[in-house]
């Protein structure tokens, strides 16, 4: 059972910091679960977030792993059980719930089973990055499943493949049956290999567009821009086929093609709420209707052995650690492993 405190790192009076309180545990509402946190990982928008965030004392971070501790009075019977190994992801930095805490709570229907093969530092980066992928795969584009693959490989390239999102779309795209084309600076082409890509490309050359509708015949109809902001727009648009195509995108950008699609996902449509940080949005329900279906090919991928987790970096001092982390992740550091976080490690 938990305590009635926690601790927890939280929005500050200083855009862009936080720091480490006691606050009350949250209180799990009736279709929510409670997590007793191990390990929680950084993503761009947490020290994005926390720059705009204009208001305190909310708990910063969205992916973790742990166990269940309470489970709400609306949670389907069987589903989870109190000591259960999961992963999953909340809205951090809007409420006094996030991931960076000694407990957090979360949607029971995004929670993700953590099999044994997965330590809880490997499974924090599960939650952002695959439902993430998920949608830029199968709700923006309807593109085969892990779970009814294509037997007539199409071609997808993963503009930012060493991204977390680049790596889940890789692979899940590959056991999906299509042809996976990737971009990343060479020092990861093994990485991506490893996770499924077919053809690696330097995001850095100039000429990566021409070679990659050399190596699609022009014919590139499916991408996924994980970078979307300064060239890879550009990029990614001079990559796609003459026929035009579909890009899904992480960030919200215009196309730069007429012929040419662009998607916009956000995860944290999956929460089912209207946003008000880090940005004004209204909730797009199609978004939110998906997350059943990412759940399961999640699931099912997870359970099977085929999912496999990304390296990871490890920062010292738990909470304590989480402004270091998020400097690390601001500065650009970062390359092909996802920032954790254990929670004992907290002084």
């Amino acid at each position: 059972m938990a305590p009635s405190k926690m601790k927890a790192a939280v929005t500050c009076a200083e855009p862009g910091k936080v720091e480490v309180r006691e606050i009350d545990v949250p209180k799990p509402g009736p279709t929510d679960v409670l997590v007793k946190v191990v390990a929680a990982a950084s993503n761009p928008t947490d020290w994005k977030t926390i720059t705009w965030s204009p208001t305190t004392g909310n708990v910063v971070g969205m992916d973790f792993a742990g166990t269940v501790d309470e489970i709400g009075s609306e949670v389907p019977a069987g589903k989870f059980k109190v000591g259960d190994r999961v992963a999953g992801m909340v809205h951090g930095a809007a409420f006094p719930n996030g991931a960076y805490a000694e407990y957090v709570t979360a949607p029971s229907s995004l929670l993700l089973p953590l099999p044994e093969t997965w330590s809880f530092e490997q499974g924090a980066q599960l939650g952002v990055a695959g439902y993430t992928a998920c949608l830029c795969l199968y709700h923006a584009q309807s593109l085969p499943s892990p779970l009814s693959p294509t037997k007539d490989p199409i071609d997808l390239l993963v503009w930012g493949g060493s991204s977390s999102v680049g790596q889940y779309v890789i692979q899940l795209a590959h056991l999906g049956g299509l042809r996976v084309l990737a971009t990343s600076s060479p020092k990861n082409f093994p990485l991506l290999k490893s996770l499924g890509a077919d053809l690696v490309f330097s995001y850095a050359d100039p000429e990566a567009p021409e070679k990659i509708r050399e190596a699609t015949g022009g014919k590139l109809a499916h991408a996924v821009d994980c970078i979307s902001e300064k060239d890879t727009p550009d990029n990614v648009a001079r990559s796609i086929g003459d026929a035009g195509g579909e890009v899904s995108v992480l960030l919200k950008y215009d196309s730069r093609r007429p012929d040419v699609k662009v998607n916009h996902v956000l995860g944290y449509f999956l929460l089912g709420k209207d946003l008000e940080i880090p940005m004004k949005l209204p909730l797009d329900v199609a978004q939110y209707n998906f997350g059943p279906q990412a759940a399961k090919i999640l699931t099912e991928t997870l359970a099977n052995g085929t999912l496999k987790p990304g390296p990871i970096k490890i920062i010292p001092n738990g909470l304590e650690g989480v402004s270091v982390g998020l400097d690390y992740l601001k500065e650009g550091k970062a390359s092909g492993e996802k920032v954790i976080y254990r929670i004992a490690d907290t002084p």
